[in-house]
C-alpha cells in the first residue's frame, strides 16, 4: 500500500505538537490541530486555538509566514476526530504517559482511513510498548518521529521503525519530511533516547557533574565545552538556560530508568541539590527569572550574572583565563587536541567530559545505530555540534583518545579499539566512505535530488579561484559561483571574479550561472574592516573604486548573456542581499534571512540596492501606482533596516520576486538552483534596462516629514538623520521630477555620491568600527 502524504493532523497542541502543526502548514500542506477539551471551558478548542495565537506572537516564529496559520484546522479529540478521516499521516505529540498514548490510538484507529501513517514524538517510550494490545493493521501503519524542539529551526528527525512497520509508511514519512519539511531524516533503533539525546544528554550531565566536581565555573566550563570543540558559545550550562532547567531531572529520570545497568548514565547520575534549588526558586533557566546565568536590571543597569557552583548565589560574571582556553584559542583546528592535552583544570575537565562523551557516541555502535555517519548528523543537526563526535575523534586521533579514557580510568568501547590505526571516515577517489564495525568500509552516499559542492570540490578543480572566492563546474553546463571569504564578507577578490566569470561562461559554452555556497551564511555583506582601514588611511579613492566595482559586477551579472540565478541560506544581508536583487531568478532556501542594513553602521545600499528596491517595489501589487508609494515603501524599508525572516517573508517584503523559488530541505538547495537555472537557458534575453520616473525634491520633503515624525517619536537618532536624508535624495531621484526618466546608472550615481559622502562622516565611522569590536550596532 503507497501512502501519499497531502494533509496531516497532529494531535497534541503543546509546544512541541503546536510547532510540529506550525512547521507541516509552513510546507504549504493543510494540517488538523487537537487536543483535549479543558474542565469546565466554553470554547471547547481552547487550547488549539489559544496554540495558534502564541505561535503568531512568538519570537523566533514558528510560522514561516503568518499566512501559513490559515493552513490550521483546530479542534479537540472529543468533538473532532472525524477530521483524521482524510489525514494521510497522524502525528501525536501529547504527554509521556503510556495509557494515555494507547487509549488515543484506539481512537485515532477507529476514524482513520487505511493506509494513513500514525507516529508518535515520543523519544522516551518504546515502540513495542506504544502498540502494545493493538491490532496488526495499525502497527503497520505505526512508527516514532522523534522531531527536535523548535521544530520550524532544527533539522533532524529521528525515525523508528517497528518489526511489523511497512516499508511504505516509512518510505512516505520520510520522503515528506526530507522535501516538505526540510529534514534530515535518521533511521534509530528502538533504545531509550535514540541517537542524539541518548548522547546529548549524557554529555549535559557530564559536563555539569565534572565542573561541579572539578572547581569550575559555569563560564569556565562553556568556553571549555564549547568553541574548541565546534560546539556552540553557550557551552552547556548556556543550553540548558535555554531549553529550561526544569526538563532535565524528568529527561535524567526517563533515562536512567529505561536504560540498562553499567550504562555511563548511572556512573554519573546523582542528585544535584544546586538544580533542584534553581527550579524551586525559579531560575529554570531563560524562560524564568535566569538559570546559570541572568540579567541583573538592579538600579537601572544591565549586568550579567553567572551562578556560584558552590555556593548557589549570584555573581557578576567573569571571563575565564585559564591557560588551557588560551592554548585552544591559538591552536586554531587543533583547538580540541590542544585542549585535551592541557595539564590545568580546563584540560582536566576536558578530558572528564569530552573524552567521556566520544567514548560513549562509540559505544552506542551498533546498540543504537550501525552508522557513524547518523550519530554525527544527530549531533551536528539536532544539537548544531560543528563536527559530530566521530569527526573529532578522527581530528584528535583513536590512538589519542584511547590513551586519554586509559589514564581516566574510564572504559575503551570495543567499536572505538577496533579503530586503531584507521578513521572512522576517509576519501578514496573522491568518494567518503565510513567505518563499519566489522572493521570494513562503506560508502555513503548522498539521497537523489542532492547535490553538495563539498562532494564536486573533493574531485574537481576551480575554473577561477583567488583568495576570496571560486568558480566550479557543477555539471550539465552550469557553474556555480562560489564565496570562500570569513563569513562570506564580500571584497573587492570576489567583485574582481565575478567580472571573470561573466566572461568566461559564454567563452567555454556553459549555460547558466549559479550562486551559492555551504558556508553557515550567503553573505553577511561587505568587508567593513576594509573600508574602515582605507578611511582611517583616509584612501578615498580606494573604497570609491569599491563601491563602483561592486555596482559594475553585479550589473554584469544582470546583463550576462546568460541566466543567472541565486541560492541563499542563512544571512544574505547587504551587499549579500544586493546580489541577489540583480539575480535573474532566485532559489533560496527555506531559512534565508535577507535584507538592506547598512543603515546600521551608517551607510545606504551602494551596489545597487536602493535602485532594485525602488524597480520591485514599482511592480509590487501590494501598492498603488505613482511615483510615491514605491518611493516610501523602499525608504521605510531601506531606512529600518528591515530583514526578512524567512524566504516567504522575503518574498512578502519583496526582496524576492512571487516567481523566486523556495527549498525547503538545505542539502537540496544547489540541485534545485541548477535546475531553475537550466529552465531558463531556452530562450533566454537579458534584463531590459530599466527607466525611472521619481519624484525629485518634492518627494525628498515628503519622505522628510516622515523622517521627523520618527525623531519626534524618539524613533531614530540625529545620525540616522543624516543617513536618512541622503537615502531620502536617492530614492527621491535627486535633482529631477516625474516628466523626466531616469536610467539605472543614475540611480547608481546617487548611491556612490551618498555612500562617499557617508564614509567620511563621523558618525559613520564610529558605527563601524562599533560594529567591527563588538557586532552590534551604535545608537548615535
Amino acid at each position: 500500500m503507497e501512502t501519499t502524504i497531502k494533509k496531516v493532523a497532529v494531535i497534541g497542541a503543546g509546544v512541541m505538537g503546536a510547532g510540529i502543526a506550525a512547521h507541516v502548514a509552513n510546507a504549504g500542506v493543510p494540517v488538523v490541530l487537537l487536543d483535549i477539551v479543558p474542565a469546565g471551558a466554553t470554547n471547547r478548542n481552547v487550547i488549539a486555538e489559544t496554540a495558534v495565537e502564541k505561535m503568531l506572537k512568538a519570537d523566533p516564529a514558528p510560522f514561516m509566514s503568518k499566512r501559513c496559520a490559515r493552513l490550521i484546522t483546530t479542534g479537540n479529540i472529543e468533538d473532532n476526530l472525524d477530521l483524521l478521516a482524510d489525514c494521510d499521516w497522524i502525528v501525536e505529540a501529547v504527554i509521556e504517559r503510556l495509557d494515555i498514548k494507547q487509549d488515543l490510538y484506539k481512537k485515532v484507529d477507529a476514524v482513520r482511513k487505511a493506509g494513513s501513517v500514525v507516529s508518535s514524538n515520543t523519544s522516551t517510550i518504546p515502540l513495542d510498548q506504544l502498540t502494545g494490545g493493538l491490532s496488526d493493521a495499525f502497527k503497520a501503519d505505526f512508527c516514532i518521529t522523534h522531531f527536535f524542539n523548535p521544530p520550524r529551526y532544527m533539522r533532524l528527525l529521528e525515525v523508528v521503525q517497528g518489526p511489523q512497520t511497512r516499508a511504505d509508511a516509512i518510505s512516505a514519512v520520510s520522503a515528506f519530511a526530507d522535501v516538505r519539511l526540510g529534514k534530515s531524516v535518521v533511521m534509530c533503533k528502538d533504545r531509550p533516547g535514540f541517537i542524539g539525546n541518548r548522547l546529548g544528554i549524557l554529555w549535559i550531565l557530564a559536563a555539569t557533574v565534572e565542573a561541579i566536581d572539578n572547581g569550575l565555573t559555569v563560564e569556565e566550563a562553556d568556553a571549555i565545552i564549547g568553541r574548541p570543540f565546534g560546539i556552540p558559545k553557550t557551552g552547556v550550562f548556556g543550553l540548558m538556560d535555554l531549553v529550561g532547567l526544569d526538563l532535565m531531572p524528568h529527561v535524567l529520570a526517563s533515562m536512567v530508568g529505561s536504560l540498562p545497568a553499567g550504562d555511563t548514565f548511572h556512573i554519573l547520575n546523582r542528585d544535584l541539590d544546586l538544580i533542584k534549588k534553581m527550579i524551586a526558586d525559579g531560575y529554570t533557566g531563560r524562560k524564568g527569572k535566569g538559570g546559570f546565568y541572568r540579567i541583573n536590571k538592579a538600579n537601572g543597569g544591565k549586568v550579567k550574572e553567572a551562578v556560584d557552583l558552590k555556593t548557589g548565589e549570584y555573581r557578576v560574571s567573569v571571563k575565564p583565563q585559564l591557560a588551557s582556553i588560551s592554548a585552544a584559542n591559538e591552536a586554531g583546528k587543533k583547538a580540541a587536541a590542544a585542549l585535551l592535552a592541557h595539564a590545568d583544570r580546563g584540560g582536566v575537565y576536558a578530558r572528564r567530559v569530552m573524552a567521556r562523551t566520544l567514548a560513549y557516541a562509540a559505544s552506542l555502535v551498533p546498540d543504537v545505530t550501525d552508522s557513524v555517519a547518523d550519530i554525527d548528523e544527530a549531533m551536528r543537526l539536532g544539537y548544531n555540534w560543528k563536527f559530530g563526535p566521530f569527526e573529532l575523534i578522527d581530528s584528535i586521533g583513536a590512538e589519542a583518545l584511547i590513551a586519554i579514557l586509559t589514564a581516566e580510568g574510564m572504559e575503551v568501547p570495543p567499536f572505538l579499539s577496533a579503530a586503531t590505526g584507521k578513521t572512522f571516515y576517509k576519501v578514496e577517489d573522491g568518494k567518503r566512505y565510513e567505518l563499519r564495525r566489522d572493521g570494513s568500509y562503506a560508502e555513503l552516499k548522498r539521497p537523489d535530488g542532492v547535490l553538495m559542492l563539498e562532494d564536486i570540490k573533493r574531485t574537481a578543480k576551480p575554473l577561477l579561484k583567488n583568495g576570496s572566492a571560486a568558480l566550479w563546474d557543477i555539471g550539465d553546463g552550469v557553474v556555480c559561483l562560489e564565496f570562500t571569504s570569513k563569513m562570506n564578507a564580500l571584497d573587492p577578490d570576489i567583485l574582481k571574479l565575478i567580472g571573470q566569470a561573466v566572461k568566461l561562461v559564454p567563452q567555454k559554452g556553459y549555460k547558466a550561472l549559479v550562486v551559492y555556497n555551504e558556508g553557515s551564511n550567503f553573505s553577511v555583506g561587505a568587508n567593513l574592516g576594509l573600508a574602515i582601514f582605507a578611511a582611517n588611511i583616509a584612501a578615498w579613492p580606494i573604497i570609491e573604486e569599491m563601491v563602483e566595482g561592486g555596482q559594475k559586477a553585479y550589473m554584469a551579472l544582470k546583463r550576462a548573456p546568460f541566466p543567472v540565478v541565486g541560492a541563499p541560506s542563512g544571512m544574505a544581508l547587504g551587499g549579500g542581499c544586493e546580489i541577489l536583487l540583480h539575480c535573474d531568478a532566485v532559489q533560496a532556501h527555506a531559512e534565508t534571512y535577507m535584507g538592506l542594513v547598512e543603515v546600521g553602521v551608517g551607510l545606504i545600499p551602494g551596489w545597487g540596492g536602493c535602485k532594485e528596491m525602488l524597480h520591485r517595489l514599482s511592480k509590487a501589487k501590494m501598492l498603488p501606482r505613482g511615483p510615491m508609494p514605491a518611493v516610501a515603501k523602499a525608504f521605510e524599508t531601506i531606512s529600518t533596516a528591515t530583514v526578512a525572516k524567512s524566504a516567504m517573508d522575503a518574498q512578502e517584503k519583496s526582496f524576492l520576486r512571487e516567481t523566486d523559488g523556495i527549498t525547503m530541505n538545505r542539502y537540496r538547495l544547489l540541485a534545485d538552483a541548477k535546475a531553475k537555472a537550466l529552465a531558463l537557458v531556452e530562450g533566454y534575453t537579458p534584463a531590459e534596462p530599466v527607466e525611472f520616473r521619481l519624484p525629485g525634491p518634492s518627494g525628498k520633503v515628503a519622505l522628510e516629514m516622515a523622517l521627523g515624525q520618527f525623531r519626534r517619536m524618539g524613533k531614530a537618532t540625529p545620525h540616522d538623520e543624516v543617513v536618512s536624508l541622503h537615502l531620502a535624495t536617492i530614492l527621491s531621484g535627486g535633482a529631477t521630477d516625474h516628466t523626466e526618466v531616469l536610467k539605472e546608472e543614475d540611480i547608481l550615481a546617487l548611491e556612490r555620491k551618498a555612500f562617499m559622502a557617508l564614509v567620511r562622516h563621523p558618525g559613520t565611522l564610529a558605527r563601524v568600527e562599533h560594529m567591527l569590536l563588538t557586532g552590534k550596532p551604535l545608537r548615535n
